[in-house]
């Protein structure tokens, strides 16, 4: 029998110089530089902490952003920039970086989403800006392991919180959010407004050629909730609950009412059709209301509900649209369900843990948790190719670029980031920065001493 051979095994040591890990989280970092995010928040935040010997605290939060982009979820975590000093440049000890978050709690919030603000500015102008203004609200529990304040069991029989998130369809940015107890209802319409109200101040500009459109399941479904959508100037679309009436008005729909549905792509979906119920199902509703049934047969193994009849499943929805394309405004949406991969992607970013024991110190997490979601989506839209890796998951952006690794070398006066040019995705990464480095410089929100940035420290090479 013939001997599989084995790969020649290496020794190991612990000699080397000039290697460095997750090198390309230097794209991050520089992003936030060019996109004036680090100066932004420098500038809000000088008010409040004053004047520091070393660590500026803008940067100290660009670089917190920058840890929990990489795939951190914890403070210690920032060892893995601070290793790093001739690449990433010198990043503040985990004190430090409490001592920021300490001094963010109340009012920092709103320094964090100025800064975040201005920097979308400055996406928006080099292509980020979507074609329509379309707004998804959806509610999470993220939950507790220990003791934490205002942690408490959720609906689920879980322990912990229970944040409403805002996040902009076609871009995937996350505007808004807000941290709340885990005893919060989904169906709170002041907590969904607020949230909405800080979505808004996010937005560069409103000015667009529909109306914007706000989408919500049924917990949205609240008449203080539409009201004060509408009151917004903005149209909404949200699920709708069947009652008993409602019920028997779909039943009482003839077969020639119902149209086929479609799917994303616009081809007609199999098994299912959408009609349009008689308006006394919306009396008492806002004028313009409409509300739209899809029934569709099950998946096998699904389970029947009992508003369920003759093997259909039924789902309705109120929108104030005046679209008389029933099938198009029923996928139109039916495209909210896309706000769950957003925060299973948040909880990658780390959402899923929030590390601290006040409920003030848990919300500043949260605002950098949103920081970093909007670093990674605007890596994607503004510096990858469009195709597959635009619509790369934080797994796999981690995995194919941020965490590859390089050796620092000196050459002619500058210094080089070498990458292994066998890695397979080498050439997507260099793609990456020289679009990076094509970007103009963002002017800045107020007059501030020159910081220094990463394209001081070093130029990329393969």
């Amino acid at each position: 029998m013939k001997r599989t051979s084995q790969p020649q095994r290496p020794l190991v040591t612990a000699d080397g110089d000039g290697v460095v890990g997750h090198a390309g989280n230097l794209l991050l970092q520089e992003l936030a530089d060019r996109l004036g995010l680090t100066r932004a928040l420098s500038a809000s935040l000088a008010s409040s902490f004053g004047r520091w010997r070393q660590h500026d605290p803008g940067t100290v939060v660009r670089d917190l952003a920058v840890m929990l982009a990489d795939g951190g979820d914890c403070l210690s975590d920032l060892c893995v920039l601070r290793d790093h000093p001739d690449l990433f440049g010198i990043v503040a000890s985990d004190a430090t970086a409490w001592r920021v978050i300490d001094g963010l709690e109340g009012a920092g919030l709103t320094a964090l989403r100025q800064a975040r603000a201005h920097a979308r500015r400055q996406a928006w102008a080099q292509g980020m800006r979507p074609q329509r203004l379309i707004l998804d609200i959806d509610a999470t529990i993220v939950i507790a392991h220990s003791e934490k304040e205002d942690a408490a069991p959720t609906w689920k029989r879980t322990f912990g919180f229970h944040p409403m998130l805002c996040f902009l369809d076609g871009t995937e940015e996350p505007l808004g959010g807000r941290l709340r107890p885990g005893n919060a209802t989904a169906n709170q319409a002041q907590d969904q407004l607020d949230v909405l109200d800080d979505s808004l101040a996010q937005l560069p500009s409103r000015d667009f050629p529909e109306p914007g459109l706000v989408r919500g399941d049924s917990a949205s479904g609240t008449h203080a909730f539409v009201e004060g959508v509408r009151d917004r100037g903005l149209r909404f679309s949200v699920g709708f609950d069947i009652h008993d009436s409602v019920r028997q008005a779909i039943l009482r729909l003839p077969e020639d009412a119902w149209v086929p549905a479609i799917a994303q792509d616009g081809e007609e979906r199999d098994g299912a059709a959408v009609a349009e119920l008689p308006g006394h199902v919306v009396a008492g509703w806002p004028v313009g209301t409409r509300a739209i049934c899809r029934r569709e047969i099950p998946h096998p193994g699904a389970q029947l509900r009992f508003t369920d009849h003759n093997g259909y499943r039924f789902q309705v929805f109120i929108t104030d649209q005046d679209d008389h394309d029933i099938a198009y405004l029923e996928a139109l949406h039916r495209s909210h369900a896309r706000i769950e991969d957003r925060i299973r992607c948040g909880k990658q970013t780390g959402l899923r843990n929030l590390p601290f024991r006040d409920f003030a110190s848990d919300e500043v997490w949260l605002e950098l948790v949103l920081m970093a979601t909007d670093l990674m989506a605007w890596t994607r839209h503004l510096l990858l190719p469009a195709g597959t890796a635009r619509r790369w998951e934080p797994k796999r952006l981690r995995y194919c670029l941020f965490h590859v690794s390089g050796r620092l070398c000196h050459s002619g006066r500058r210094l080089h980031l070498r990458l292994q040019r066998s890695w397979r995705w080498v050439g997507l990464l260099v793609t990456a920065f020289s679009r990076l480095r094509g970007l103009p410089w963002a002017d800045t929100p107020m007059r501030l001493a020159a910081l220094p940035t990463t394209s001081e420290r070093g130029v990329l090479s393969r």
